[in-house]
């Protein structure tokens, strides 16, 4: 594919921004509203120490801490400039990296203590927060450490790249180590993903053909259905960026210089960040009581 390929099949420029810029929008949105929502349900929650809450905790952290990035990838996509040092467009690229698999090893953790439930095998809770904080920051040290360090000095390393325009790395393709590191963690990240659903649609399948009347009512339904927000979080948000991904891997590393590619590859990865509306799913599926709740915390701010 030759240069003049790449132009024809990218999208209008403007229409690509419009979308990115949305699609942000909606991303910052709905997670500043989730995390200050959810934050108040987790201050009120009994049971701080189980593998769920603590997880659930952590996705608020991630979410909190990406969404401090969302303002510049905004300012990018609307401006079609970076006005900010060169480094930290690299930053700002890697932590949309680490909020996505992030995201992904606390929801893989949630439903697999979900499952085990379902099976009889009740996980352990954490005995002391210590323990809890001491699991979580081995979670955070490892994907960072994985991610991090290698990314900020490798990407960006072995091309001049114009420092106005930002998550344009795509000649680091041309070496055959990072096509291989991508295509290893697709591979393991789609595995993962379909195992999850299919265990899902298993346990189902098996709920619904054991009780075949009056489902609604049935509490291990009601509780296969609270899965069901993260399943979809993993096919709508996360398994299109990384099918995607192996076209794009492929492709790119051919021609760099393929905008079309590029655009689209930067809408499916703007589309895994509408996972910090889970927050909102999660409070949406029951919690519901919490309004008497956020009422008090309004009435207790007026009043100071």
């Amino acid at each position: 594919m030759d240069n003049s390929t790449g132009k024809n099949n990218s999208l209008n420029f403007d229409t690509s921004s419009y979308i990115l810029v949305t699609i942000y929008s909606i991303t910052l949105l709905g997670g500043i509203i989730g995390i200050f929502f959810m934050t108040i349900f987790l201050k009120n929650s009994q049971n701080k120490l189980s593998i769920t809450t603590i997880s659930i905790i952590n996705l608020v952290l991630v979410h909190g801490s990406f969404l401090f990035s969302v303002p510049l990838i905004m300012e990018y996509y609307a401006t079609g400039s970076w006005k900010h040092p060169f480094i930290l467009c690299k930053l700002v690229s890697i932590s949309l990296h680490t909020h996505l698999y992030l995201s992904f090893f606390f929801y893989v953790a949630i439903l697999v203590v979900r499952f085990l439930l379902f099976f009889g095998r009740k996980p352990r809770d954490f005995y002391r927060p210590l323990y809890a904080f001491i699991a979580s920051a081995v979670v955070w040290i490892v994907i960072f450490v994985s991610l991090f360090p290698p990314l900020l000095v490798e990407y960006g390393k072995h091309q001049n790249y114009n420092k106005t325009k930002c998550f344009q790395f795509q000649a680091e393709f041309k070496r055959g180590f990072v096509i291989v590191f991508n295509m290893v963690i697709v591979a393991a990240f789609i595995l993962v993903s379909l195992l999850l659903v299919l265990v899902q649609i298993f346990i189902l399948t098996k709920v619904i053909i054991s009780n075949k009347t009056n489902l609604r009512s049935r509490q291990e339904f009601r509780a296969q259905l609270k899965n069901l927000s993260f399943i979809m979080i993993l096919i709508i948000c996360f398994l299109p960026y990384h099918i995607f991904r192996i076209h794009y891997v492929n492709k790119i590393a051919v021609n760099p210089t393929d905008t079309g590619l590029s655009q689209k590859n930067d809408i499916y990865l703007s589309i895994t960040t509408l996972c910090c509306l889970d927050l909102l799913t999660l409070l949406a599926r029951g919690y519901l009581w919490l309004i008497p709740s956020i009422v008090d915390q309004f009435k207790c701010i007026s009043s100071h």
